[in-house]
C-alpha cells in the first residue's frame, strides 16, 4: 500500500506505457490502493470475450474496456497551468492536509 496521491475524479496525463500521451488529460475512474493501481478513462484498453447473459441484459461478443495501470505511470494534470505536475502535500492553517501541484505551488482540491 502505497501514498498514491490520486483520487478518483482527478484529472490526469498517462507518461509511459503504451498509451502514453502527454498532451491528453484523462479522468481517474477508480483507484486501488493495495494494489498501486489506478483505472484511468481510455487508458489500458483491453479486449474481453464475454459470454450473453439475458438477465443481466448482457451481450455476448468481444468488449472492449479499461484495465487498472500501475499509479507510477500517470502524473497529475496542474489545474492552473494544464500542465503534469508532481503533487506534494502541504499543511494549511487548519491543521489540515491539502494536495498542492508542484509546478504552481497552488491547492489542487478546491
Amino acid at each position: 500500500m502505497s501514498k498514491a496521491r490520486v483520487k478518483k475524479g482527478d484529472m490526469v496525463v498517462v507518461i509511459s506505457g503504451k498509451d502514453r500521451d502527454l498532451t491528453q488529460p484523462r479522468r481517474v475512474l477508480e483507484v486501488d490502493r493495495r494494489g498501486d493501481r489506478v483505472l484511468v478513462e481510455g487508458a489500458g484498453v483491453i479486449k474481453r470475450h464475454t459470454k450473453p447473459n439475458p438477465q443481466k441484459n448482457i451481450k455476448g461478443g468481444i468488449v472492449e474496456r479499461e484495465s487498472p495501470i500501475h499509479v507510477s505511470n500517470v502524473m497529475l494534470v496542474d489545474p492552473d497551468s494544464k500542465k503534469p505536475s508532481r503533487v506534494g502535500i502541504q499543511g494549511d492553517d487548519r491543521k489540515s492536509r491539502v494536495r498542492v501541484a508542484r509546478v504552481s505551488g497552488k491547492p489542487i482540491d478546491k
